[in-house]
């Protein structure tokens, strides 16, 4: 049975999650996905401003950040009436395990005067394929977060190697009975670049994001949204994913990840 929600509110400043966080690598681990949702869902719940708007964050993961009860800070670094910098950090067990950093820029509404002329990607985005039956990995058994998200594959596959491109939506919100924001959407996907991108086996390797960093111009406005994603991979061990990211409407940004790369 799909559980109702990536995570549980215990108070107001700690979180239990479920087993919809759980990642490829162990049943015991979280997806890096949806901590980063939660971080940034923290920094706009205890901080809310109606004129600034998330254009960057960038998570430093600790270590792996474990299917158990998180406690969640967060502060204003630098504060500013059009641009300001917030700062978010999850806890384990009394122990630092993820952070994240986001630079707010005031924007402007849709109902306000343009502040500047627009420029935007010339080129389309992919059409929303119809419905899919996809698994997940074909040799790693299947994981809660997989299971929590429905993907739709334009290019590419879980069980294929090489870049892909992929539309995604959640089936269940972060918080029991409480609405997925737009950027929080988007979020839920991003960290997954490198699993649907891999250049190796998950059976037979390691490729752990040691950071994300996500950089948008503006918000999904569609319920759909995607990635197109590439992995190069030194024989050193440090890899690189990138991701372009994506709404039906146009594009939004890009991602990036580095990444350890390891025998298992």
């Amino acid at each position: 049975m799909q559980p109702s929600s990536f995570y549980e509110r215990l108070a107001e400043d700690s979180v239990h999650p479920t087993p919809a966080v759980v990642g490829p690598w162990a049943a015991n681990l979280s997806h890096g996905s949806p901590p980063a949702t939660l971080l940034v869902h923290s920094i706009a719940r205890n901080h809310p401003s109606e004129r600034l708007r998330i254009a960057r964050v960038a998570f430093d993961f600790f270590g792996s950040v474990p299917v158990a009860d998180l406690r969640v800070t967060t502060e204003v670094v630098r504060p500013g009436a059009r641009i300001e910098l917030l700062r978010g950090r999850l806890s384990a067990g009394g122990r630092a395990v993820m952070e994240a950093s986001a630079w707010r820029v005031a924007a402007g509404s849709e109902l306000d005067e343009a502040r500047v002329p627009e420029r935007v990607h010339a080129r389309e985005v992919p059409k929303l394929p119809g419905p899919q039956s996809t698994g997940l990995f074909g040799d790693v058994p299947t994981f809660g977060y997989g299971e929590a998200l429905e993907w739709r594959f334009v290019e590419g596959a879980f069980d294929a190697i090489g870049p892909a491109t992929v539309y995604t939506r959640p089936k269940i919100p972060l918080f029991p009975g409480e609405e997925i924001a737009p950027l929080e959407r988007l979020l839920l996907m991003v960290d997954s670049a490198n699993g649907i991108s891999a250049e190796l086996m998950p059976s037979k390797y390691l490729f752990v994001p040691v950071e994300l960093t996500v950089s948008v111009f503006r918000h999904p406005c569609t319920e759909w949204v995607g990635m197109h994603a590439e992995t190069t991979i030194d024989k050193s061990g440090i890899g690189q994913t990138h991701a372009e990211l994506f709404d039906e409407s146009g594009y939004l940004g890009t991602a990036l990840q580095t990444l350890f790369v390891a025998p298992r």
